[in-house]
């Protein structure tokens, strides 16, 4: 069965020479639904919530340009030749996930040195919004009818026809080919692992640990994800570079929650040391009252 319809319109909106497309809509979606949880989550454990705020005006614009930097430095044969504005043309695609986060992380630990607050309790929070908005995000490549995997096999695109909704997989079928929809694979994934961070939290893991299992957890999906798509960055060869990165963060993961467990006591829901109140000086308390 080969669908005939047209796929989706890629816009959302037009106003004059003003184009809004579906994917910068479902990604300011996914950015939003992610502050709203994060501010909630603050505000249950008595963090500052504009202390938060503030973070995210540094965070997200900072992440965009790291997941830009990250995508054209592995793309560079692409926009060598030119024009040279195309390396800043982000409106035609080409954005990497694994770049915003290393652009996020590296805000939030500036950040936290900055305003003296603590860097784990920080990732902590915001890492369920981090994952869910991904899962929202890749809604925006279904849009553009990217981040597909390679064709489905005569033998089991029936099978695929019946289990997802016609809308996918007309939207997947391109010049009369039907693709893995590997942006679903990755959504699903990241909505489990975003069910998993939440039920971290109740069990008031040590602090860090949630943050460190988004790491390793979304990393172990898109270790196998990324084999699918035909889309992938390479950095030498045949060899993929989200999978390369995906195994040190899983690596790197693993060893700081086994550095963190001999080091560190500190739990999700306490405050650390240097954040709990200092003792009243009864002394002192008297005076003023004396006066």
């Amino acid at each position: 069965m080969i669908y005939s319809v047209a796929p989706l319109d890629r816009v959302f909106l037009e106003i004059g020479p003003l184009t809004i497309y579906w994917y910068g809509v479902i990604i300011a979606v996914g950015a939003g639904l992610g502050l709203w949880l994060a501010m909630k989550e603050a505000d249950r454990l008595g963090v500052n919530k504009e202390l938060l705020i503030d973070f995210i005006v540094f965070a997200v614009p900072i992440a965009i340009i790291f997941a830009r930097i990250y995508y054209v430095t592995f793309e560079w044969e692409r926009y060598a030749e030119g024009p040279w504005w195309g390396v800043f043309a982000i409106w035609q695609g080409g954005i990497a996930i694994h770049g915003a986060v290393i652009g996020g992380v590296l805000t939030a630990i500036v950040f936290a040195r900055v305003r003296k607050i603590s860097f784990w309790q920080l990732a902590d929070i915001v890492a369920p919004s981090l994952i869910l908005g991904q899962a929202i995000g890749r809604w925006g490549n279904f849009m553009n009818q990217e981040a597909h995997g390679g064709p489905i096999a005569a033998d089991s695109i029936a099978t695929f026809y019946q289990v997802l909704p016609d809308f996918i997989m007309n939207q997947m079928t391109i010049d009369g080919v039907t693709y893995h929809p590997t942006f679903l694979y990755e959504s699903t994934w990241n909505i489990l692992v975003f069910i998993l961070l939440l039920l971290l939290r109740r069990t008031n893991v040590l602090r860090g640990e949630i943050f460190l299992s988004y790491i390793i957890f979304y990393s172990i999906g898109r270790y196998f994800i990324e084999g699918m798509r035909t889309d992938s960055l390479y950095i030498v060869g045949e060899l993929r570079t989200a999978q390369l990165i995906s195994i040190l963060l899983i690596i790197f993961g693993i060893i700081m929650i086994i550095y963190r467990r001999k080091t560190t006591t500190i739990k999700y829901n306490d405050l650390p040391p240097q954040e709990k109140r200092k003792p009243i000086n009864r002394n002192k308390a008297k005076k003023k009252k004396r006066k």
